[in-house]
């Protein structure tokens, strides 16, 4: 089985990683990335950086105390706003080329409402005017407030049927769509996101996983006693753990709510992309949906596959997740093709302990670590630039100069298999396909390969029909002869035989 391979790969790939991990507290300054991918059979390779850590920053780096258990990041322009948790508060910080700078700290708001101490947030929106969405979980509500943190609405627990009348309303992660309606991710609710109207109106659920019979559970439900069912359902899993709209309005959301088996399998489901419906139209094109890493062994306490804690979206339509469980950054592009991995477990610059939120500004992606409470700022290499610019030219029908910039990244990596399937479907829509089959044939990408072939036969049938109708003609034409030929060849052979009988008889 194909996964047995994968697994066997995962050993090596677990022991080159080993080989880099940092055994020890090291000095955050200290850059040793691994980045890799994987080919066709499933084995990881390495690859040249597509992404370096450039920063560490810490609460007393920005020149105020540290944070504690900081959940999550949001950007907008060249502001980058940090949750910090554990303090109440929230940090916005300047981004420019180099640095990140302190502008203020959120710790209250202003206005006409009874609570204005904000209390254990765990997320943030800012619009495009500067009103900021705050999920103020501690004070059980979704805060609005202006730029200026002067109190607009709250939006609290709603009385539908719909919600359950036993939990308390303890919004973890939000965003907002561009019609200003609000999605939220509660904690101990599993019907999918909860969204609220402009005004704060309650619509109703959208999102929710498919419900699965799992027999295990109904058993041990049946044999329970009224108390222990109680004690059971007292604490309901979340089924997702973040949330991103892109600027088109869908929504990237990440789960965690799969079995081990099915991600073996490849038929896990941890990033989504869902429209204004819940439905869920993430392409899924590679060689394994987008999941993380497509092996793992079980060593240093991770276990299983990746579980991915959050997603940002790039204008370019890539897409990039971070694994809470083994540290690793994974680079998707819009066709669910694993455009690099990177990252891992450690104290060492580019290494993460709990990462919980990954956030970009331009190009450079930035990642909230919640243990060691400090943002690492990444930012992309110059290999990174040729991967991105081939995308790039390639969505805007330029497929000669993607066709370059791939033979680029070639010149870097020779295993780099995107590449070849890159200048593959460049020769395709370029109407080469025979030398597209090639590049298919190589990586065996047989999906493009029978587009490509389909494409040829076409192509080879409509430059030879002239050919073929003669041909057809011909053999139209001689048929008679070869009938008349076989006719007088029979009746010869009839003839020579009735001969040959007439001079035996006279003899």
């Amino acid at each position: 089985m194909r996964f047995m391979k994968k697994f066997a790969a995962a050993l090596l790939g677990a022991a080159m990683v080993v080989a880099v991990c940092p055994t020890g507290v090291a000095n955050a300054t200290e850059i040793n990335t691994y980045t890799y991918n994987y080919d066709y059979w499933g084995i990881e390779y390495e690859s040249p950086d597509a992404y370096t850590p450039l920063s560490f920053t810490e609460g007393h780096t920005l020149g105020t105390t540290d944070m504690k258990l900081p959940q999550s990041l949001y950007a907008r322009d060249n502001m980058l706003y940090i949750v910090d948790t554990g303090n109440s508060r929230i940090l916005e910080v300047a981004v420019d080329v180099e640095s990140m700078t302190l502008v203020r700290e959120i710790t209250e708001i202003t206005g006409d409402v009874e609570v204005t101490a904000l209390n254990s947030p765990n997320d943030v929106y800012v619009a495009e005017n500067g009103d900021l969405y705050i999920a103020d979980t501690g004070n059980f509500r979704i805060l609005h407030v202006n730029k200026d943190l002067e109190f607009i609405k709250e939006i609290t627990k709603p009385d539908d049927p719909t919600v359950d009348a036993d939990i308390q309303f303890e919004p973890t992660k939000l965003s907002v769509e561009r019609a200003g309606r609000v999605v939220v991710l509660a904690k101990n609710v599993n019907k999918g996101f909860m969204r609220f109207e402009t005004d704060g109106t309650y619509i109703g659920f959208m999102g929710a996983n498919k419900v699965t019979f799992n027999f295990a559970d109904y058993l041990k439900k049946l044999f329970s006693t009224r108390a222990q069912r109680a004690q059971m359902e007292s604490f309901v899993p979340t089924e997702y753990n973040n949330i991103y709209i892109d600027a088109n309005s869908f929504i990237y959301c990440s789960t965690a709510v799969f079995e081990e088996a099915d991600a073996q399998a490849g038929n896990a489901t941890p990033i989504r992309k869902l429209n204004s419906y819940g439905d869920d139209i993430l392409i899924r094109n590679g060689e394994m949906p987008p999941m993380g890493d497509w092996s793992w062994d079980n060593a240093a306490g991770m276990n299983g596959p990746s579980r991915i804690a959050d997603i940002t979206a790039m204008p370019d339509e890539t897409y990039y997740a971070v694994d809470r469980i083994r540290g690793r950054l994974f680079g998707y592009d819009e066709q669910g093709h694993l455009l690099y991995a990177f990252g891992g477990t450690g104290t060492k610059l580019g290494y993460f302990t709990l990462p919980s939120s990954i956030e970009h500004i331009g190009t450079d992606l930035f990642v909230l670590d919640a243990t060691t409470a400090a943002v690492t700022r990444f930012k992309r290499t110059e290999f990174g630039d040729m991967i991105h610019n081939a995308l790039a030219e390639y969505r805007e029908g330029h497929y000669d100069v993607s066709s370059d910039y791939w033979e680029q990244v070639l010149d870097r990596n020779g295993n780099y298999e995107l590449a070849y399937i890159g200048i593959g479907r460049s020769l395709l829509r370029q109407e080469k396909y025979q030398e597209a089959m090639k590049y298919f044939e190589v990586k065996r990408d047989a999906r493009n390969y029978s587009r490509a072939w389909k494409y040829y036969r076409k192509e080879w049938v409509e430059k030879n029909m002239g050919y073929v109708i003669v041909a057809i003609l011909v053999l139209v034409a001689i048929m008679p002869i070869f009938k008349l030929i076989k006719k007088i060849r029979w009746e010869a052979k009839l003839e020579y035989e009735y001969e040959r009988k007439l001079r035996k008889k006279n003899k």
